[in-house]
C-alpha cells in the first residue's frame, strides 16, 4: 500500500512530541527565543552568524511557545495535507534559474513557527508568508486562520526541474525539529536526515534539537543552492551551512555539502552527527513474522560502512520483537550510509509505494574525524508508517559545556547501486531460517543464515576455484558453513548453521578470500530472539 508524504515521520513526530513533553515537565512556559534579524535589511555571512549562535549558547535555553489558531491544533495527517501552498505563489518562480522556494503551513504535529530569510548580495531580508500563500480546501480551518494574524510557517521546501524540465519536483524539505530530505533523479521519498541527534535511546532523556531560522542564499542561474540554519536546544546551539547542488544528466546523486558549527550549554552523554533515518519492515531474513502479499518492505535494507583501511562492511538490517544496537568502532571512516538494495519491482510488488525507487543516503566525513563509531539503532516496528531505524557518527570524546565542535561532510542521495566495475562482490540478499537439513525435524536451537554475495570477479569464478569462508559468531556456535554458486542468477551462496545459546543474541560476521585476496564486502548481521 502506498506511504503518503511526511507519513514515514509519524515516529520520530510521536519521539519529538515526547521530547517535547518532557521540556514541559522541567522549565517555564515556552517562549520563542530572540534570535533573529528585527524583519528588514542586515548584512548576512556564514562567521558571523556562527558568532551569534556561539553567543546564544552563553545564555539560557528558552523553549518555544506558539501561538497557533485551535483550528490547526486539531488537525489529523489528512486534514492538514489539505492545506497546500500554491504553486503561483512560490518564490522566485519568474527568476530564470530553475529554484522554487515554498512554505509548510503550521498545523498537525508542527506547531513551532520558524523564520525564513532570503539573501541576495549578502543581505538577508525576511520572507513574508500569508494566508494568500496556502490553498485550505476546508472552510472551518481556513476561517479560524483568517481571523487571527498568520501564525507563521512550519518549514520550507524547495522544488527544482530534477527529471523533467518542464516539470518541478521537491528537491529539498526542512520540516519539524531538525528533519530534512532530498532525492535524487527518479527517487520518490523515503529516509531522511537530521542535523543532530543528542542523547538517543540512552538513559536520558532524549532531546530533540530544532532548525528555528533559515537563510536561503538567492541562487544563480546553472549554480547550487545554498542554506544556512539555526539550531537550538536545551545543551547545544548550531550554525549549519548546506550547499546543495541537484541531480542531472551527467550526476544521477544530489549532493549537500554540509558544515555543521556547535556549541555546546551543557554536558552531553551522547551526540549524534550526520545521523539518518529510515524504515525497514521486514525483507527475506525476517519475513515469516508478517503476513503480506509484498516479499519486502523497507526503505533501507542495509548500514554501509567504508572504513579507513578501506573496506567495506555491509550490516544487513533487522526488526525484532527487542530493540537493537549496534557499535561499529572505527577511525576516520570514509563514509557510511543508510543504503536501498535491490532496484526491480519485483523485489517489493507494491505498485503504490514503489520500495524499488527509494533513495540510499551516504555520508562522506571531510577531514579527520578521528576515532569514534557508527551507532544503528533498530527499533521494533510493526507498521511501514513507523521510522525505525537511526545511524549515526558518535565521537570518542563526549561533548562538554563551553566546548565549540566543527563537522564537515558530504551528503549523496540516490540510488548508489554498486558500482559494476568494482572488484568486490557485494551482499546482494539476507535470508533467515531455521536450522539444519531441510525435511527432517532439527533442533529448535539452530539458526540458518544465507548471504548471496553478487557481482566482482566472483562473478566470473569457475566452479571449483579454492574460496575460503571466513565466519565467526559471538553468542553462539557456528556448527557448518558451505558455499556454492547459485545457478539461476549466478550469485555466491554461503550458509552458515549456527546453534544460538539461550537467550543471548547473536553477532554474525562473514566473507569471502580466494587467490590470495579479498572477494567481498564483509557481511554482518545481528540476530536478535524473540521477546
Amino acid at each position: 500500500m502506498p506511504r503518503p508524504l511526511h507519513t514515514s515521520r509519524r515516529r520520530r513526530q510521536l519521539l519529538q512530541a515526547l521530547g517535547a513533553s518532557l521540556l514541559l515537565m522541567s522549565s517555564t512556559a515556552l517562549t520563542f527565543p530572540v534570535m533573529a534579524q528585527e524583519p528588514g535589511a542586515s548584512a548576512f555571512d556564514f562567521d558571523s552568524f556562527s558568532a551569534r549562535m556561539q553567543d546564544l549558547a552563553t545564555t539560557a535555553f528558552e523553549p518555544l511557545s506558539a501561538l497557533v489558531p485551535e483550528p490547526l491544533h486539531n488537525l489529523d495527517y489528512d486534514a492538514y495535507r489539505r492545506i497546500q501552498y500554491r504553486p503561483d505563489s512560490s518564490k522566485w518562480a519568474d527568476d530564470g534559474h530553475g529554484y522554487r522556494l515554498q512554505a509548510f503551513h503550521l498545523g498537525w504535529l508542527y506547531t513551532e513557527p520558524v523564520k525564513v530569510f532570503e539573501i541576495d548580495a549578502g543581505v538577508a531580508r525576511l520572507v513574508a508568508f500569508g494566508t494568500s500563500d496556502f490553498q485550505y480546501h476546508d472552510s472551518v480551518v481556513e476561517e479560524g486562520v483568517l481571523a487571527d494574524a498568520f501564525p507563521g510557517v512550519a518549514g520550507l521546501r524547495v522544488n527544482y526541474p530534477l527529471n523533467n524540465p518542464q516539470g518541478y519536483d521537491e528537491l529539498v524539505s526542512f520540516l519539524g525539529a531538525s528533519y530534512f530530505r532530498s532525492l535524487g533523479r527518479d527517487n520518490i521519498y523515503g529516509l531522511s536526515a537530521r542535523g543532530l541527534v543528542v542523547n538517543s535511546w540512552v538513559n536520558l532523556p532524549e532531546e530533540f534539537p530544532r532548525f528555528s531560522e533559515f537563510y536561503v542564499e538567492r541562487p544563480q542561474q546553472g549554480g547550487a543552492l545554498t542554506i544556512y540554519a539555526a539550531l537550538d536546544s536545551q545543551s547545544v546551539t548550531g550554525a549549519y551551512r548546506f550547499v546543495i547542488t541537484p541531480a542531472s544528466d551527467a550526476d544521477q546523486e544530489t549532493t549537500m555539502d554540509v558544515t555543521a558549527r556547535l556549541y555546546f550549554r551543557s554536558d552531553v552523554a551522547e551526540i549524534g552527527i550526520a545521523p539518518l533515518t529510515s524504515m525497514f519492515l521486514y525483507a527475506e531474513a525476517n519475513r515469516g513474522d508478517f503476513d503480506d502479499y509484498r516479499p519486502q518492505v523497507h526503505d533501507s535494507n542495509g548500514l554501509l560502512l567504508e572504513r579507513e583501511s578501506g573496506e567495506v562492511m555491509w550490516r544487513a538490517l533487522n526488526n525484532s520483537t527487542t530493540l537493537g544496537n549496534s557499535y561499529l568502532w572505527e577511525n576516520n571512516p570514509r563514509a557510511f550510509g543508510l543504503y536501498q538494495r535491490g532496484r526491480d519491482f519485483e523485489s517489493y510488488q507494491d505498485a503504490g509505494a514503489h520500495y524499488e525507487r527509494r533513495p540510499s543516503l551516504r555520508v562522506e566525513p571531510v577531514g579527520a574525524w578521528g576515532q569514534g563509531m557508527v551507532r544503528l539503532i533498530e527499533i521494533p516496528a510493526r507498521l511501514e508508517a513507523d521510522d525505525n531505524i537511526v545511524a549515526f557518527w558518535v565521537p570518542a570524546e563526549p561533548a562538554q559545556a563551553g566546548q565549540s565542535r566543527e563537522f564537515a561532510y558530504r551528503l549523496r542521495w540516490g540510488n548508489l547501486d554498486p558500482d559494476p566495475k568494482a572488484s568486490t562482490a557485494f551482499v546482494a540478499e539476507t535470508r533467515s531460517g531455521v536450522g539444519g537439513v531441510s525435511g527432517v525435524e532439527n533442533a529448535e536451537n539452530l539458526r540458518k543464515f544465507v548471504v548471496d554475495f553478487s557481482g566482482g570477479e566472483l562473478q566470473d569464478f569457475a566452479d571449483g576455484t579454492p574460496i575460503d569462508i571466513l565466519a565467526s559468531v559471538s553468542g553462539g556456535v557456528l556448527r557448518n558453513s558451505v558455499l556454492s554458486r547459485v545457478p539461476a542468477n549466478g550469485a555466491w551462496r554461503l550458509v552458515l548453521d549456527v546453534e544460538t545459546e539461550g537467550g543471548a543474541l547473536l553477532e554474525l560476521k562473514a566473507y569471502l578470500v580466494g587467490l590470495g585476496r579479498k572477494l567481498t564486502e564483509t557481511w554482518l548481521y545481528q540476530w536478535r530472539p524473540a521477546a
